[in-house]
């Protein structure tokens, strides 16, 4: 017997129950877009607080309202990019399952950074203190830096590659859902890292006044910080 989608809501999200999530968006309504928007807001924001916190208890409060704001944005972004890309690519999605499926998939994101937030305010408790003058205070934001990309890499991923059975399910066959998945995965990266990196700092400077916004946020990119952060830790350790 299928549940209903107000009862037991997390269980069958977390075990990535197909009949039941499928029975969720064949009748998705805004009360399932407001569930999930809520798991987005309290998973993330935790962990955007967690992770924010090295910096300074305001750059905590902004990043726990950037994050959320990020997941939803790319949500939303993603979900009018794969209801075009899924019929090239064999499976029929209209806009609404499409956007019911992403928005899904970004939930159980959340509560995957949200189990991942004591594990962050750990990491925060443990390495030095974000203080100008502070010798390694640098290396401690590559530290912070990398450990969330890597976090959030890995709640993506996971809960993307959790509803691949969906994709199955909603039709096209096994190679169908695997080539939407990789779609997926692949606008997921590049619309979410676009988003997050204009809705930067989310660890901040020790250098840098904590703000909201950066002064130039279309200046530069993701992989260019990324890749520069790793050189960084890299010369740190080895010099």
């Amino acid at each position: 017997m299928i549940s209903r989608p107000g009862n037991d809501h997390f269980g069958p999200l977390l075990r990535g129950d197909i009949d039941v999530i499928a029975a969720w968006i064949s009748r998705w309504s805004a009360g399932h877009t407001a569930r999930q928007v809520f798991v987005i807001i309290f998973g993330a924001g935790a962990f955007g607080a967690a992770m924010g916190s090295w910096r300074a208890p305001e750059q905590a409060v902004w990043s726990a309202i950037k994050l959320p704001f990020v997941f939803v944005a790319t949500a939303a972004g993603n979900a009018l990019l794969n209801a075009m890309l899924a019929p090239l690519l064999g499976i029929n999605l209209t806009i609404r399952e499409s956007f019911a499926a992403v928005l899904m998939s970004f939930a159980l994101a959340a509560v995957i950074l949200g189990a991942f937030s004591p594990i962050m305010v750990f990491l925060v408790w443990n390495l030095p203190v974000s203080e100008p003058g502070v010798p390694v205070a640098a290396a401690a934001r590559s530290v912070m830096l990398l450990t969330l990309i890597a976090v959030i890499a890995f709640a993506g991923v996971t809960a993307n590659v959790r509803l691949l059975h969906l994709l199955r399910r909603l039709g096209g066959g096994v190679s169908a859902a695997r080539r939407l998945l990789f779609a997926w995965l692949a606008v997921n990266l590049l619309l979410g890292t676009q988003v997050s990196w204009i809705a930067r700092p989310f660890i901040g400077r020790v250098d840098v006044p904590v703000t909201f916004l950066e002064a130039h946020p279309l200046e530069g990119n993701f992989f260019e910080e990324t890749g520069r952060t790793a050189a960084e830790l890299w010369r740190h350790f080895f010099p």
